[in-house]
C-alpha cells in the first residue's frame, strides 16, 4: 500500500489529536517548503530519516524507438534521495 498526503494526515490527526483541517496544512505547508528549497538548488536532510539532493542531468542524444528518429531530450535538474543509515536499519529489522 502507498502512503498518499491524506494517509499522513490521518496519521497527524491521530497522534498530535490536532484537528484534520490544521493537519492537512501541517503537511501541505511541509511539502511546500521542502519543494521551494529542492527548487533553490539546496538540499534537504532530515535527520534520522535521509537526504533529498538536487542533481543536474548532462544533456544527452536519444532515440525514438518507434520513429527511430533522434530526439534531444536536453539536460534536466532530477532530485535523488539518500536514505538515513537510521532508517536503513529499521527497514532490515534491526534496532
Amino acid at each position: 500500500m502507498t502512503t498518499t498526503k491524506t494517509h499522513l494526515t490521518d496519521s497527524i490527526h491521530r497522534r498530535l489529536h490536532l484537528p484534520k483541517r490544521k493537519s492537512a496544512r501541517l503537511v501541505d505547508s511541509l511539502l511546500e517548503i521542502i519543494k521551494e528549497t529542492l527548487e533553490g538548488g539546496e538540499d534537504v536532510l532530515i535527520s534520522g530519516f535521509g537526504k533529498f539532493s538536487v542533481r543536474d542531468n548532462n544533456r544527452r542524444n536519444g532515440i525514438r524507438s518507434h520513429t527511430y528518429g533522434a530526439v534531444d531530450p536536453g539536460a534536466s535538474r532530477v532530485v535523488s534521495f539518500r536514505c538515513a543509515p537510521v532508517l536503513k536499519h529499521r527497514m532490515n529489522g534491526k534496532r
